[in-house]
């Protein structure tokens, strides 16, 4: 776990809000924010200014130490949302800040036209965290563009052109990750999105072996479907999925933009069910919110490719690899497979002893939590209690994503107010 300076302990009864019976537990404000701002002025001057395609909560947040965020008001909220799975080692983890800090003074940016130090340092600490025969890596600047990567190298190295996805897949808004994202309500038909992908129910093992064949380059999914609705197949499915890829001369491809790095409590998720893809995608938590994004290559393909098959411009810069270097030496030292596995646990337990709670799904730190009742009330009255959590297109389910440096107070604080609105 984190120091004492990463400021993850949970709040005390002193300095939390007084309750009354029924009502949640409420998380102290931030004292220390001497002067708050005026959130309607800068709500309004960004909703002036920003390309409207985000619906935004009604906050504005200036500050984070490890699971906690602040406010310009200078209210703290306990997030279990992380950003959407971003702030893996929490919030301004010291170890990262200081990286960053000392990169910046010394070169923020130089193509991939020369070497760097920092790239260096990156490529192995990061290629470390990668299961045996996987340590070729590559690096760019975002979740989509590490699937559209792991795509264009599948395609090349099998010489096939489709690909079987999941019909609740997510992988990215570019027009390629478009193209194998299931998802409904994610493809507008104005796009002109590629149609070789065969899409197939997740976890459904018959329907991938009916549609694998001799033009299928890969199979492409999350271990564990995000947007859509949390929820996690047996070991026996990812097994099957590499027995059929094997047999056909396809690749498996896992996409761990949310799942990777520690958060499903293994540092990537095949080592749970014991599966080793040929890729892996990885972003959000990869840089603790420093935009990045990794593909893993297996090392055979990764000989097989050369100079112009892919590039880009800004990732792997000097300033992204020094906070890529930092979270997989912390994803290590401060065992945080372990802690989220721990605290998953946790989670699970006492949220499924919950009245109104019908089921917990997921894996480690990455859960949704079915409700009886619609869920976008609750995740409102939660924020409301200083609690940040996050919806999906599943009206019943709230997702936690919190950062895997929880602690098992802040846990039990945010059980303890879920318990209290649902009652």
């Amino acid at each position: 776990m984190s120091d004492a300076a990463h400021d993850n302990a949970p709040a005390t009864p002193s300095a939390a809000a007084s309750t009354h019976a029924g009502a949640p537990p409420r998380v102290a404000s931030d004292s220390t924010h001497a002067s708050p701002l005026d959130s309607a002025a800068l709500i309004a001057a960004e909703d002036r200014y920003h390309v409207p395609v985000y619906a935004k909560l009604p906050i504005v947040l200036v500050r984070g130490a490890g699971s906690w965020v602040w406010d310009a008001d200078g209210r703290r909220y306990l997030d279990l949302y992380g950003g959407h799975c971003v702030a893996s080692v929490g919030h301004c983890h010291p170890k990262v800040v200081s990286a960053i800090q000392r990169q910046a003074e010394r070169l923020l940016f130089y193509s991939n036209v020369v070497y760097s130090d920092a790239r260096a340092a990156a490529c192995e600490r990061v290629a470390r965290l990668a299961p045996e025969g996987l340590q070729r890596v590559f690096f760019c600047n975002s979740g989509t563009e590490a699937n559209e990567t792991a795509l264009k190298v599948a395609r090349k190295h099998t010489g096939r052109r489709r690909v079987i996805a999941m019909r609740e897949g997510f992988h990215g808004r570019t027009l390629g990750a478009l193209g194998v994202t299931g998802l409904p309500g994610m493809v507008d038909p104005s796009y002109p999105v590629d149609a070789s992908a065969d899409f197939v129910p997740y976890g459904d093992l018959d329907a991938v072996a009916a549609l694998l064949g001799d033009e299928t380059a890969a199979v492409m999914l999350e271990p564990v479907p995000s947007m859509g609705g949390i929820r996690c197949a047996p070991d026996a499915y990812f097994q099957g999925l590499r027995e059929l890829c094997d047999a056909h001369g396809a690749l498996l491809i896992f996409d761990e933009v949310q799942t990777g790095f520690g958060r499903t409590g293994t540092t990537f998720f095949g080592e749970g069910v014991n599966v080793r893809p040929d890729l892996i995608t990885g972003a959000k938590g990869a840089a603790a919110g420093v935009p990045a994004g990794v593909v893993f290559v297996r090392e055979d393909i990764s000989d097989a490719m050369g100079s112009g098959d892919q590039g880009t411009t800004f990732g792997g810069g000097p300033l992204a690899c020094a906070a890529l270097t930092a979270v997989a030496e912390l994803i290590v030292d401060e065992a945080l497979p372990r802690n989220a596995a721990e605290r998953g646990a946790q989670l699970r337990a006492s949220l499924e002893a919950l009245p109104g709670v019908t089921s917990v799904s997921g894996k480690g730190l990455l859960l949704g939590l079915d409700l009886a009742q619609p869920a976008k009330p609750i995740v409102s009255a939660l924020r409301d209690a200083g609690f940040l959590v996050g919806g999906s297109k599943d009206p019943h389910q709230i997702r936690l994503l919190p950062p895997l440096t929880l602690g098992a107070g802040e846990v039990q604080l945010f059980v303890d107010a879920l318990a209290a609105l649902l009652a």
